[in-house]
Formats: C-alpha cells, structure tokens, sequence
C-alpha cells in the first residue's frame, strides 16, 4: 500500500462547480430550483440544508423533511443535484447549502428569494369613455425583476389577445386592442 501525498489527496477530493446561478429570485407559487453540481464525487453523498434551521432537506436521493414541496431531482449518474421547491411561499426565502459529507464538510450557498407580485390599475375604478372612444389603461408591478412573468389582460374571465400588428385588419374587439409591456423602474403594461 503507498500513502497518498497532501496534492494527490486534493486531486480526488470532490468539487463544486460554481458557475451556476446561486441567487433565485421566484413569485410566490413559481416552483423554484437550485442547481448544485459537484464533479468527482464518488462514495461521497450530496445534502441539502436550509440555514434558517439548519433542516436536512434531503441527502443523496431520499428526502428528509415531511414537506413534500422539497424534493431532490438528480438523473442516474449526473453531476447535477436540483433542490426543487414547489409552490414556494415567502417564507420560504432564505440560504441553502449544498452539501458534501467530506471531512471536514464542503458546502455552497445559495440564496433564495420568494416574492410576491402586485399589480395595480392606475386611475380610477370605474371609467365612462363615448363609444368608440380611445381608452388607455396602464398596470404596474413594482416589486421584483420584470423577467419573472408575462402581464395578461382579462375582459371579464376571457384573455384580451393583443393584435399581431398595428396595421393588421382585425373585426371585433380583437382589431382595436394593442397591449405594450416595457420595463424602466417597473413592469408597466399598457
């Protein structure tokens, strides 16, 4: 049997690989998933840990904890260990760790954000327009990066479709409808 050097004990260590995103920011109810990728594992094993309360969440692929929202997704032989949060609330924000069982632990933290979007019509209630009058309403949603959903616009319980172009031809409603979405300090919707 030969001993191992201090450099060729490092070089079979595990490692995390850190180019993953490890900030996620979700809405309130968008199923949320971290991404821990560790190479060269081995008889090794992955856990995942909420800092809060220092929870196993799950280790290797069995999960620890009765909220069945937290599960661990990992296909056969991947290097990739998904922490998948369903139906997260904003509790629910907060550090994980991916974890190795190496002595001592190897861990990496990520930071989960779970906020909760608001919009709201300007102006007033109720408006009275003159039929065949022009009517512009504008929504905005402050809170949160504008990539985390599209705006739908509802006439009753029908989706209101917005018109493919300008100079399209439409008859009915569907032809007079044009809806903007752009983003400067908010999510504005027009």
């Amino acid at each position: 049997m030969t001993a191992t050097t201090d450099e060729e004990s490092d070089a079979l260590q595990p490692y995390f690989d850190f180019d993953v995103p490890r900030n996620l920011t979700v809405t309130v109810g968008q199923t949320g998933f971290l991404h821990c990728r560790v190479e060269r594992l081995g008889d090794q094993d992955v856990a995942w840990i909420r800092q809060r309360d220092l929870h196993i969440l799950t280790m290797g692929a069995s999960t620890y904890t009765s909220d069945q929202r937290f599960q661990v997704i990992r296909p056969e032989g991947s290097v990739n260990w998904t922490l998948q949060i369903k139906y997260p609330q904003r509790r629910d924000s907060g550090v994980y760790e991916c974890q190795i069982n190496t002595e001592p632990k190897m861990s990496l933290s990520y930071v989960l954000n779970v906020i909760e979007l608001r919009a709201r019509i300007l102006g007033p209630a109720d408006i009275f327009v003159k039929s065949g009058s022009e009517i512009t309403m504008v929504c905005v949603i402050q809170q949160g990066p504008h990539e985390l959903g599209t705006v739908f616009w509802y006439k009753g319980s029908t989706l209101v479709e917005p018109v493919a172009q300008e100079n399209d031809i439409h008859s009915g409603d569907r032809g007079r409808i044009t809806i903007e979405t752009d983003w400067t300090d908010a999510l504005t919707s027009r």
